[in-house]
């Protein structure tokens, strides 16, 4: 059995943090980072606002994404071990019903349809401009923001593509970034175990 779980939502809304954390809780489970399928920096755009587009879905690798999701759907146990994830059985039954997990993290997983429709669940994370802006502004980039980033390009992307989602219907659960990481991480395990039990 294969289940494949997105954590999805605005920047620095607490999906780094929550994926961590279920993938440490959860059996067989391996993680896909959308931020691995960067550009290249000289192939990220500038666009009308002024500053380079990291925020759009067209500074991603789509398709190479989907392709790593693609490989972990076609062999889980091969993709976990050369991930470094050690796959056991889940019962003590003599031929146990393998359960294998795929946590895929990112800020836009749910604008691109090929992506999208391979989600057994999608979790969006959401915190107020006022909360975003203030830790987006204490995180330390690779490359730092310039300034302005965060009012011209970071949070209009983010409204953008949000109500993009919204407009697609897209099932989501939403969750609220202002609450505390455990109790995020106990919602979403809750649910996931649930799942688990009732599929297998």
């Amino acid at each position: 059995m294969k289940y494949i779980i997105g954590i999805g939502g605005v920047t620095n809304g607490g999906k780094t943090t929550l994926t961590n954390r279920l993938i440490k809780a959860l059996p067989n489970c391996c993680v896909v980072h959308q931020d691995d399928f960067y550009k290249p920096q000289d192939q990220i755009e500038v666009g009308e606002d002024g500053f380079k587009q990291w925020d759009a879905l067209e500074s991603l690798d789509m398709d190479a994404m989907v392709s790593t999701v693609q490989a972990w759907i076609e062999e889980p146990r091969k993709f976990a071990r050369s991930h470094g994830v050690n796959v056991r059985p889940n019962s003590k039954e003599p031929v146990p019903e393998e359960i294998h997990i795929l946590v895929i993290e990112g800020f836009l997983l749910y604008n691109y349809k090929p992506l999208t429709d391979l989600f057994n669940k999608r979790y969006y994370l959401t915190v107020p401009y006022d909360e975003c802006k203030r830790r987006r502004s204490t995180r330390h980039y690779p490359i730092p923001d310039p300034p302005g980033l965060f009012d011209g390009h970071v949070w209009p992307m983010y409204l953008k593509y949000r109500k993009e989602m919204e407009t697609h219907e897209v099932d989501a659960v939403y969750l609220d970034g202002l609450k505390s990481r455990d109790d995020l991480c106990h919602q979403v395990f809750e649910e996931i175990q649930n799942m688990l039990f009732n599929c297998s």
